[in-house]
Order: C-alpha cells, then sequence, then structure tokens
C-alpha cells in the first residue's frame, strides 16, 4: 500500500511553483484542463493512442502523454515521468474505472488530489451503503437474495461504469431470467446490489469540500440522461423493449430552494461520517446520486468521490457557483484553486494523498 508519508516525501521534491494538473483523456478531463488554465496552472493529460489526436485538437489541453495502456500508469516509467513534471492527478470516473481503486491504493506512487482511501469505499457498495446510513442518510431497501424480492427492484454492478448492464426485476423469476442475458463474469454477477427502485425526481448535486477552511460548497446539479430508458418515455408503450440505463449525457437542473437547507445538511453530514469511518475522510469534488419523492424526501443510493461527469454542463460556472463566486467556476476550476491555495499556504499535504 502506498502510504500517506510515502506521497509526503514525493512532494517534498516537487516544484510547488510548475504544479501539472494530471489526469486520463476521457470523462471530464477537458474541464479539469480548462480549469487548470482559469487558474494558472498546466495541464497534462494520459491518453491511448486511439484518443490522442482528439484531445491535441483542443487548445486548452498542454501537454498529452501518449501510453498504450492506460494500466501503463502504474509503471515506474510513467510514474517517474509525473513525478519529476510535479504532477498531480485529479481522479475521475474513467481515471478509477481503467486504472481501479485498488492499484490506485497499491501501486499509484504520485500524489493525487483527496484522499485514494475513498475511492476504496466508493468502489464498494457495501461499503457505501455503510457511509450513507452513517450520515443518517434515507436509503432504498437492500435484498441480499432474489428470492426475498416483493417490490420493483434495480440491479446495479460494481465498477464506475456509467449504468452498464443495470436492469430492473419484479420477482425472483424476472430476476433469473434477466441476469442469465448479462454479459460479465460471474464473479461479477455475484457482487451485483438488488436495491429497491424508488419512483421520484432524480437529482445530482455537486459538492465541493475543503478542509483548508471546513467549507462545504454546492457548485451544481444535474440530471442524467440514460439510454434507452429515457428514450421510451417519449413511446405510448414499450413494445417490449427492455429499458437500460446506460449514461449518454447529463442536463443541468436547479432544485426547488426550499429543498436546499436540507441538501446542504445531507451533504456536511457525508463529510462529518466519512471523517470518522475513514480519516482524513472526503476532500475535494463529490457526488450524492439521488431521488427526491412525492413527499419532498431525499433517498440516496449512491456517493461518487470525485468530479462527476455531470459538471461538464457547467464549463463556465452553475446558478449556484455564480452565488458564490463572482466569475466562471466550473468544478475543474475549484479543483485548480484549491491546489493553487493550499500551495500557497504551504499546506498540499492536507488535501492530496
Amino acid at each position: 500500500m502506498i502510504s500517506k508519508k510515502g506521497i509526503d516525501k514525493v512532494l517534498e521534491g516537487y516544484n510547488q511553483k510548475k504544479l501539472v494538473v494530471c489526469t486520463i483523456g476521457s470523462h471530464s478531463a477537458l474541464q479539469i484542463a480548462k480549469g487548470a488554465r482559469d487558474e494558472g496552472l498546466s495541464n497534462l493529460l494520459l491518453c491511448n493512442r486511439k484518443n490522442t489526436p482528439f484531445y491535441k485538437s483542443w487548445p486548452v489541453v498542454d501537454v498529452v502523454l501518449t501510453i498504450d495502456s492506460y494500466k501503463d500508469i502504474l509503471s515506474e516509467k510513467v510514474q517517474e515521468v509525473l513525478r519529476e513534471r510535479n504532477a498531480i492527478i485529479v481522479p475521475h470516473g474513467s481515471f478509477v474505472e481503467y486504472v481501479g481503486a485498488g492499484n490506485i491504493l497499491e501501486k499509484l506512487n504520485v500524489p493525487l488530489l483527496g484522499s485514494r482511501v475513498v475511492l476504496e469505499w466508493e468502489s464498494d457498495r457495501k461499503k457505501q451503503f455503510q457511509w450513507l446510513k452513517a450520515a443518517g442518510a434515507r436509503t432504498p431497501k437492500e435484498f441480499q437474495n432474489p428470492e426475498d424480492i416483493d417490490r420493483l427492484v434495480i440491479v446495479k454492478f460494481p465498477g464506475a461504469k456509467g449504468g452498464a448492464d443495470y436492469f430492473l426485476a419484479k420477482d425472483e423469476k424476472d430476476y433469473s431470467t434477466k441476469m442469465i442475458d448479462v454479459n460479465l463474469p460471474d464473479k461479477v454477477k455475484a457482487d451485483c446490489m438488488i436495491q429497491e427502485y424508488v419512483v421520484g425526481t432524480r437529482f445530482y448535486p455537486h459538492f465541493f469540500y475543503s478542509p483548508l477552511d471546513d467549507s462545504l460548497q454546492l457548485l451544481g446539479m444535474d440530471i442524467r440522461y440514460e439510454s434507452n430508458v429515457d428514450g421510451l418515455s417519449r413511446l405510448p408503450d414499450s413494445f417490449g423493449i427492455e429499458p437500460s440505463y446506460v449514461v449518454t449525457g447529463n442536463i443541468p437542473v436547479v432544485m426547488r430552494e426550499s429543498l436546499l437547507p436540507g441538501l446542504m445538511e445531507l451533504g456536511r453530514n457525508i463529510v462529518k461520517a466519512s471523517k470518522k469511518l475513514f480519516p482524513p475522510g472526503m476532500l475535494g469534488p463529490f457526488c450524492l446520486e439521488m431521488v427526491c419523492t412525492p413527499e419532498l424526501e431525499f433517498v440516496c443510493f449512491e456517493v461518487s468521490a470525485r468530479i462527476v461527469a455531470g459538471t461538464n454542463v457547467f464549463v463556465n460556472g452553475s446558478p449556484y457557483s455564480a452565488l458564490l463566486y463572482d466569475e466562471p467556476m466550473s468544478c475543474g476550476r475549484r479543483i485548480s484553486r484549491e491546489i493553487k491555495e493550499a500551495a500557497a499556504q504551504d499546506k498540499l499535504k492536507e488535501i492530496l494523498y
């Protein structure tokens, strides 16, 4: 396991006046790159050969480092290059999925924004629910055994795959029939989560927690556009088409203002619980994935413990960030501002692991 002391030692060798914001060319990379530029920092994207020409075509990208495989990030050769460039890695969904939360914890000897321990909690749905419950959040009912299904459920599989392979089931027979068609290894299937499907309005609020001043900010909010379930809503009848939940895009949304105090309290409780469960806890950007019921109750079904793709709709800021800043503030830019302010205060060790 890469120790916090080891990362702190790496940081001691960095030139803090020449820090480079680094991530994989995918997910929210362009937003992260622009955010670094907006804050006067350099950026570097790690891309495979297929995506290199695309990311090189964008003027907000400073450097593209081409690798054959995303697993190459774990090689000593690539890590040495990153350390020589004073790189700080910003994890996003694709980064966690391609490199692996376990590998990040065990093999990635490069400073990373936030606590890499939180990625382990994010990737384990059982730990996620432990975290949510510790924060006092209402969560959907879970079913440990398919034979116990007594209502509509959604079946989810581990990993940040954007909803791929998720399906609905109404009972054990329906579950068993649909599970046969899922093209995943038996080990992954066995690790699925069977979760009550809560009907309501979906919300995905984007938070940012800074340990520098113990502040929690709401930077934006979106809902996810999913294929093909959102397309089916346009049809008078499903025509026997089975819904799927692969995320294909994101749509901005503004929550009813009277609900915001409760939302912020929930966000603070998430941070507070994380500090107790896995110190130093949640640092930087995170997203709560939730449904608001007709009774105006929040039901949380997931935590994304890093920048989410829904923030891409707010590259020039959101209605919420506009209330906090007199300048466009994306989540990507807020990340780079945190890095810059921590460096100025000689507190990088407080936000990086």
